[in-house]
């Protein structure tokens, strides 16, 4: 059976951070996953989902000045001070709050030579930390419609760029909705990438929400996932149609049903 997690970022945004920790538990998620909790202490991340009974999977790394387009600063020539800055922040985090893993954002910028050069050197610096922290880090392409220019699209890409690092530590992070709407073939991408992924998510094509809507089938995603052996987390980081609770129903319907 697959085992979904709640992510965060999305569900139940009408309520801070520690109350989605709870409401995640009283739904039943076994896990849950952050985007950016750096506003509330990591200690206090820890409690709440112990007191919710949750494992914490992962957090993102900061998106840099946001007012300016950053989402992110792996990849961004020039900013590698920050970038190391705000991954110690990630690591320093996501080990005190008891997560596992750390989405490593790579940021809107043209792939380049310099810019690949800046991402591989970024990734190797923090992998080694990550590998001594027991820590996975996720690299996820993000399709053009929803982040125009972001450095890698395509999960062909990711493959690229962590055959390039060489860790153990480097995993991708397979986003069913970004790849269904920028690439298609969910599926069959799926299965060829499965050695790579460390993490994958879910979300209504093209709408982004409750994955019971769209064109892609969830019914038969689900059944390949479960075919493939995949043995980590299902991310639920979709944007609710409505009220996060009322719309839950999809998990019985099409997961278990």
């Amino acid at each position: 059976m697959i085992r979904f997690s709640a992510n965060l970022g999305f569900l139940w945004p009408d309520r801070p951070l520690l109350e989605r920790i709870a409401a995640a538990g009283r739904a039943g998620f076994p896990a849950v996953e952050l985007h950016w909790p750096y506003d509330v202490a990591a200690e206090e991340t820890r409690r709440a989902c112990r007191l919710a009974n949750v494992k914490l999977l992962g957090i993102n790394t900061a998106p840099g000045e946001t007012a300016r387009g950053e989402f992110g600063l792996a990849a961004v020539p020039g900013r590698e001070a920050m970038f190391e800055r705000q991954f110690r922040q990630a690591l320093d985090y996501c080990r005190a709050a008891g997560g596992s893993s750390i989405h490593v954002m790579a940021g809107v910028v043209p792939d380049t030579a310099e810019s690949t050069a800046a991402l591989l050197g970024n990734l190797r610096g923090a992998a080694a930390e990550a590998e001594r922290a027991r820590v996975t880090l996720l690299l996820e392409a993000i399709n053009v419609r929803d982040r125009p220019g972001y450095f890698y699209s395509t999960v062909e890409r990711v493959a690229e760029i962590i055959a390039a690092v060489g860790s153990p530590s480097v995993r991708m992070m397979f986003d069913c909705y970004h790849v269904g709407l920028g690439q298609g073939e969910v599926i069959a991408r799926l299965t060829k990438m499965l050695p790579l992924i460390g993490h994958i998510q879910i979300a209504a094509v093209p709408s982004r929400a409750e994955p019971d809507e769209g064109a892609l089938d969830y019914a038969e995603v689900f059944s390949a996932i479960e075919a493939l052996g995949y043995g980590g987390f299902v991310g639920c980081e979709y944007r609710p149609r409505g009220d996060t609770d009322a719309g839950l129903g999809w998990r019985a319907m099409i997961a278990q049903g």
